[in-house]
């Protein structure tokens, strides 16, 4: 294969992988927007943002392990039509509860796409050296294309409705299945591997659980205790049954003794942690800016913006560092900037900080956006470097697959754990004048809406209330992701002790499939 045509390959499979992650914020400044059109409550609020990666990270290890069944570039062109035909369905959506059904059938196509992505780079590229760049733009547009998506949000809906947010995938789609049937290599795959859609129903069962746990306890009033007990109990039966079911298959989807490469592991655990900060101070970033600030979706898309303007650059020169710098550095290193970054978002923040307590200057959180967005460019590229060149080639697509879930979960727990705590803080501490209706104190959009209805003097207590309750909120949760980067830069340091061999020098996990 021409080198040219390796790097074009290298554009299209990113493009879908642009198109994956996208999605995963796009709706963070549509969200006021489609929440009053489609009459969506906080719980449908939740589930539209939550359905996509939770879906996908039940489907992406079965995903994986099908890919080397039926080829890579097979899984790609199928995942792209699945993809598209939701985007349309999604884009006309009547109703919430059809949106999330249309949101979960985005994640199927998206789960078919993401591990193929790895994949295909891994077969194209030979060179350690271009295969290393090549990592590097992969894992940095994953970063970029969260950041991107607030913004490509707003951007359309100052001119269109809110379904112009997934109608806008589908000439992407069109434009990548031309390019991957002319351009990426081809190859059918191990007919030997089945597929095991059992486990993939256990990890999504315990993800549900989970997520839905996590909502229910972060209730400040109203907690149901037997639904939060029952919630963990569904997720620790799906996830326990989804571990033994491992250990007793010839082909699993996953082998835990990858995770005996301890280089891999760290990778699977920063990327996570990535985006586990990236989908939750994106989400409540976006909201402050909109519903405290007044700014316009495309204002606050832009402004998040700087996180990509951060990212991509360091990614990229990551890629080029991932084989001479140890991933000890990278990784540890990329967290605690990050952290350092997120810290200072908090004191930035136009009238929520206490350097800015008067609410001017909305671009003073650029420099601070941009140094988060930087150490994490630097962490998802050194990570995926990590755990492709930690798992042996027969393992590639599981590699690829426990990488992306490692991305959806982060991403997932950073909206259901970071969302639910704004949710909690703001709730249990806003004040309602006499004259204002329980449901003020469901969220700040609520709030506003109300405040319309009242007279001048208790809308303007409900609106001071409400803005320094969502402020009470906004911090805390900042704060929880800087502490949780901080912690996992210094865990990287403690776990990867200088002499630790590095990824392609230690020994690979037992073949279970011999």
């Amino acid at each position: 294969m021409s080198k040219a045509r390796r790097w074009w390959v290298l554009g299209t499979v990113s493009a879908g992988l642009l198109l994956i992650s996208v999605d995963m914020t796009i709706l963070y400044t549509a969200l006021p927007t489609l929440t009053s059109d489609l009459h969506a409550d906080a719980s449908h609020k939740l589930w539209i943002i939550n359905a996509y990666p939770l879906v996908m990270a039940g489907l992406l290890l079965g995903a994986g392990t099908l890919g080397d069944r039926v080829g890579h570039k097979r899984m790609f062109l199928t995942g792209l039509v699945l993809f598209g035909t939701a985007s349309t369905l999604a884009a006309f959506a009547p109703s919430a509860a059809v949106l999330i059904a249309a949101r979960a059938f985005l994640a199927i196509g998206a789960a078919a796409m993401m591990p193929a992505t790895l994949s295909l780079i891994r077969i194209t590229f030979e060179d350690e050296r271009e295969r290393g760049i090549a990592i590097g733009v992969w894992g940095t547009t994953a970063v970029v294309g969260s950041a991107l998506g607030p913004v490509v949000g707003g951007l359309l809906l100052n001119h269109f409705w809110w379904g112009s947010v997934f109608l806008v995938n589908v000439p992407v789609v069109l434009a990548a299945l031309v390019a991957t049937v002319l351009l990426a290599p081809g190859g059918s795959g191990s007919k030997e591997r089945p597929w095991d859609a059992i486990a993939s129903l256990q990890v999504m069962v315990g993800l549900v659980g989970l997520v839905y746990a996590i909502k229910e306890i972060a209730k400040p009033e109203g907690r149901e205790l037997p639904y939060f007990a029952g919630a963990l109990l569904m997720s620790a039966i799906g996830f326990t049954a989804f571990v033994r079911r491992q250990r007793t298959q010839t082909y699993p989807l996953i082998d835990f003794a990858l995770f005996r490469n301890r280089h891999l592991l760290i990778g699977v655990l920063g990327a996570g942690l990535s985006m586990f900060a990236t989908a939750g101070v994106e989400l409540v970033l976006t909201q402050r800016l909109q519903l405290v600030l007044g700014l316009t979706p495309l204002e606050s898309g832009l402004l998040v913006a700087s996180f990509a303007l951060g990212a991509l650059p360091a990614g990229i020169v990551t890629g080029g560092l991932v084989y001479r710098v140890p991933v000890r550095t990278l990784i540890g290193g990329g967290l605690l900037v990050s952290a350092v970054g997120t810290a200072l978002t908090i004191l930035f923040t136009p009238g929520a900080g206490p350097l800015l307590a008067d609410g001017r200057g909305s671009a003073w959180i650029i420099p601070a956006l941009l140094l988060s967005g930087a150490g994490l460019g630097t962490v998802m590229t050194a990570a995926s470097a990590a755990i492709i060149g930690g798992a042996p080639p027969h393992r590639a697509g599981m590699a690829s697959s426990v990488e992306e879930v490692s991305y959806e979960l982060g991403s997932l727990t950073g909206v259901a754990v970071l969302g639910s705590i704004l949710t909690a803080v703001y709730t249990s501490t806003v004040t309602l004048p006499s004259g204002a209706p329980a449901t003020a104190s469901d969220s700040l959009d609520e709030a506003r809406a109300t405040a319309e209805h009242l007279s001048s003097a208790d809308s303007r207590s409900l609106l001071e209330s409400a803005t320094d309750a969502f402020d009470n909120g906004y911090t805390l949760t900042l704060t929880i992701a800087a502490a949780a980067l901080a912690a996992g830069g210094l865990f990287t340091y403690r776990s990867l002790r200088r002499g630790t061999p590095a990824p392609n020098e230690q020994t690979e996990p037992a073949d279970q499939t011999a």
